[in-house]
């Protein structure tokens, strides 16, 4: 055990001994290789305009999305069809020469950001692990993976359920029935990114706790007592986030607010290993 302890201890010194220009080399690749798979998936995303624009961004606009259908059977469960969705009554226009060509490249790129998040984050986290401690090492086992699960979480949960929620109630909206709903396909499509992206960040809520413990900043005490602070913040990002109808931000609101609950069970998991690793150390 302790042969293998000063190993450890070895390879951590060995790594740290690189120089400056070869730390900076190794960064340089694990950057350009997070964004080549970026480009890659975008220009996939790129060529397949029709699956992509045609059934995952302009999903949401149409009554036959899956969510709209789900929210259909639900109520005809309950012995209602309020919740079935007929049509949606706004129309999509394009102001601008360029604007198509535009949004095609701008979305493609975000679609390649999601889709290559999780190796671009184990491409960081490759470049960041050799710094740690062994210990560290051992604790945040898994990082990856539920960075990764976490976040593309947050994206199914803004595109299923937050983005066609909003934009029901945003096309419903009405000032006067003499006002029609002819909105700008940038203004559809950068609401669908920002509610989906905003969803997919804010999931990180866990991730975010568990390194502050690490840091020794955040402690399952300080999260219980200012927990009626959180649910007002959190409250608030909501309604930041979404359109201002309360059932989207209801909706934003409730993952995160488990998330936050998970958060102190992590937050105490964690000093838990620590005081764990400190017993072994002093023995």
């Amino acid at each position: 055990m302790e042969k293998l302890q000063e190993n450890n201890e070895k390879e951590v010194r060995k790594e740290k001994e690189m120089s400056f220009l070869e730390h900076l080399e190794e960064l340089r690749w694990h950057i350009i290789r997070p964004l080549g798979a970026i480009l890659v998936f975008a220009v996939i995303a790129f060529l397949a305009k029709d699956i992509v624009f045609g059934q995952i961004i302009l999903g949401p606009s149409r009554a036959d999305f899956w969510t709209y259908q789900m929210f259909c059977k639900l109520g005809l469960l309950t012995g209602t069809d309020a919740f079935c969705i007929d049509s949606l009554p706004f129309i999509l226009q394009n102001r601008k020469m360029t604007a198509q060509f535009t949004l095609h490249l701008s979305s493609s790129f975000v679609i390649g950001l999601i889709m290559a998040f999780p190796y671009a984050f184990w491409e960081v986290w490759r470049f960041v692990k050799p710094g740690l401690y062994p210990s560290e090492k051992k604790v945040s086992r898994g990082a990856v993976f539920f960075v990764s699960l976490l976040f593309l979480s947050g994206v199914l949960f803004g595109y299923y359920i937050i983005a066609p929620i909003s934009i029901n109630f945003l096309s419903h909206y009405q000032l006067d029935p003499s006002i029609s709903n002819e909105i700008d396909i940038s203004s559809y499509i950068g609401t669908l990114m920002m509610l989906v992206l905003a969803s997919g960040i804010m999931f990180q809520l866990p991730v975010v706790v568990f390194f502050l413990t690490k840091a020794g900043v955040m402690t399952p005490q300080i999260l219980r007592t200012y927990r009626k602070h959180a649910i007002l913040l959190i409250l608030v990002l909501s309604a930041m986030i979404t359109p201002p109808d309360v059932i989207s931000q209801i909706l934003m609101s409730f993952p995160l607010l488990f998330l936050y609950e998970i958060s102190i069970v992590i937050s105490g998991w964690v000093i838990k290993k620590e005081k764990e690793s400190l017993d072994e150390a002093l023995k």
